[in-house]
């Protein structure tokens, strides 16, 4: 049997999860202030 190291880069934003935005719970969304909207790291 062979295995095969799989190497996954991730380059989504952490903390929003790659949106970009929160969804705030009243209502409305806010813009990721550690990626600045982009989504990315």
């Amino acid at each position: 049997m062979t295995t095969y190291k799989k190497d996954v880069q991730n380059n989504e934003c952490p903390y929003c999860k790659g949106d970009g935005y929160f969804q705030l719970r009243l209502g409305g969304s806010e813009t990721c202030a550690c990626c600045s909207g982009s989504g990315r790291k």
